[in-house]
C-alpha cells in the first residue's frame, strides 16, 4: 500500500477505520498503533498528530459508535410510535442489530475497558444513547400503577442488561456457548417475560 503521509485527505478518520478493522479482527488490545498506521497507509509518526496513544484512538472509535448507536436507538423508538410497547420493544431489538452490524464499534464501546467518562464528548453521546431507552421505559411505565412502578432508570437498566447479555453470550460467537435458540428469539421472549411480570402484556401474548 503506498504511503499517503500527511497529505492524506482525512488521515484521522482513516486511522479510526483501520482501528475498527483491527479491533474486530484482533480485539481492542491485540494491535499496536504501528499496525493501525500501516493499515491506514501512513508512517507511525503520523498517528501522533491526531492521537496520543492507542486508548485515545479506541475512545474515538467508541464515541463514533455511540453516535451510530444513539441514532439507531432513536430511530427504533420513533418507529414504534404511538405505541409505547412497540417503541420499547423496538429499542431492545435495535441493540442486537447494532452489535451485528457494527462489531468493531461495539467492541470499542463495551469490551475495550475504555470508560465512557474518558472525555466529555464520549460521556455526552453515551448518555444520549442510554437516554433513548430510558425515555421508552418512562413512556411504557406510565401504564403501571404508581405504587408498583419501578423507576424508569431501573426499568431501562434491566432491559439493557438483558440485551447485552444475549449479545455477549449468544450473538458474538462466544466459544462453548451455543444456544438452541436464535438470539433474536431469546431477546424477544426474555423481554416478554419481563413485561408480563410487570403486567404490561397479557400471558397469551
Amino acid at each position: 500500500m503506498p504511503k499517503r503521509g500527511y497529505h492524506h485527505g482525512n488521515l484521522r478518520q482513516a486511522l479510526i477505520d483501520a482501528a475498527l478493522e483491527l479491533i474486530e479482527a484482533k480485539g481492542p488490545t491485540g494491535f499496536t498503533l504501528s499496525e493501525a498506521a500501516k493499515q491506514a497507509g501512513v508512517t507511525p509518526a503520523a498517528v501522533y498528530r491526531h492521537f496520543e496513544g492507542r486508548e485515545d484512538l479506541i475512545a474515538e472509535a467508541a464515541r463514533q459508535g455511540y453516535e451510530i448507536f444513539a441514532d439507531l436507538m432513536d430511530y427504533a423508538y420513533q418507529s414504534g410510535q404511538p405505541s409505547a410497547l412497540a417503541a420499547f420493544e423496538a429499542t431492545g431489538r435495535a441493540y442486537l442489530a447494532f452489535a451485528r452490524r457494527h462489531p468493531g464499534h461495539y467492541i470499542a464501546m463495551f469490551e475495550s475497558g475504555i470508560s465512557v467518562n474518558r472525555t466529555p464528548e464520549l460521556a455526552a453521546v453515551a448518555g444520549r444513547a442510554s437516554g433513548v431507552l430510558e425515555k421508552a421505559a418512562t413512556d411504557l411505565s406510565q401504564h403501571i400503577p404508581e405504587d408498583k412502578r419501578p423507576p424508569a432508570s431501573m426499568f431501562s437498566a434491566h432491559i439493557w442488561a438483558l440485551s447485552h447479555g444475549v449479545v455477549e453470550l449468544f450473538a458474538r460467537n462466544s466459544p462453548g456457548r451455543a444456544s438452541p435458540f436464535p438470539p433474536d428469539d431469546l431477546l424477544e421472549t426474555g423481554i416478554g417475560i419481563y413485561l408480563r411480570g410487570l403486567g404490561l402484556i397479557t400471558a397469551d401474548k
